[in-house]
């Protein structure tokens, strides 16, 4: 997976990198057909926000997050992530059993 992270207005640091990173790794851990994330860091005077967009295997996603923190707008964000990723995965899983009507399955049950 590859993760670039830039910033309006303001620099990025090697704490701001290494926290967005490891975040966005968590991710992984209920999806791993992730490719690609770009993460946007602004500071808008005392709002501070951080946006990302993630490129799976069949859909784009995309979040933000605000808060007077950075870092907690960050967290903010990526919660939001996990939530769309959780629900992606979801989508893609086959939830049908065997591909049997369910009138079929409670004939079968009943022919002791």
């Amino acid at each position: 997976m590859q993760i670039s992270i830039s910033g309006q207005h303001m620099n990025i640091t090697e704490s701001l990198h290494n926290h967005v990173a490891e975040k966005v790794e968590k991710i992984t851990r209920h999806f791993d057909h992730v490719t690609n994330t770009n993460v946007v860091l602004h500071v808008e005077k005392t709002r501070h926000m951080a946006e990302a967009t993630i490129n799976t295997k069949g859909a784009t996603l995309h979040a933000s997050g605000t808060a007077d923190d950075m870092y907690a707008a960050i967290d903010s964000m990526v919660g939001k992530l996990d939530r769309q990723v959780i629900k992606h995965k979801e989508k893609l899983t086959d939830h049908h059993r065997s591909g049997e009507s369910l009138k079929q399955m409670a004939d079968d049950q009943t022919d002791y």
